[in-house]
């Protein structure tokens, strides 16, 4: 059986990527949760910590609004390097750099139960 490693209600996960979801921060929090170090998620893309769970269509939806200039908002379930998983409300949002240059921020926090419910059903008909 797989093993949860749920998040506190404390923990607030933050990576930035380049356009393409490549990893070019993480903070302490994800790295954490994610059983990664930076060394590990850096140049890496995020689907280091993708679960097989989650269905191709939820990222296709995530990758056309954030294209638009728009915010994405979901239940996402994740895996960490030693094969946990863990659910997060993520938001991911366009972000502009100081240099000029543009990519994405994603923050997430701890999923209720009735959410990560509703989104294993949601997913599981999906699939």
């Amino acid at each position: 059986m797989e093993e949860e490693k749920e998040l506190t209600d404390n923990d607030f996960l933050i990576s930035e990527t380049d356009l393409h979801g490549i990893i070019t921060y993480a903070n302490q929090d994800f790295m954490r949760i994610s059983e990664y170090s930076l060394e590990e998620l850096l140049n890496h893309s995020h689907h280091i910590v993708r679960d097989k769970d989650m269905p191709a269509s939820v990222f296709e939806e995530l990758w056309t609004t954030i294209k638009k200039g728009e915010t994405w908002s979901g239940y996402v379930k994740n895996r960490t390097k030693s094969g946990k998983y863990y659910w997060v409300k993520d938001t991911v949002s366009p972000l502009h750099m100081d240099d000029g240059s543009m990519g994405y921020i994603s923050c997430r926090k701890k999923a209720s139960r009735e959410k990560i419910k509703e989104a294993e059903k949601l997913y599981k008909e999906m699939k």
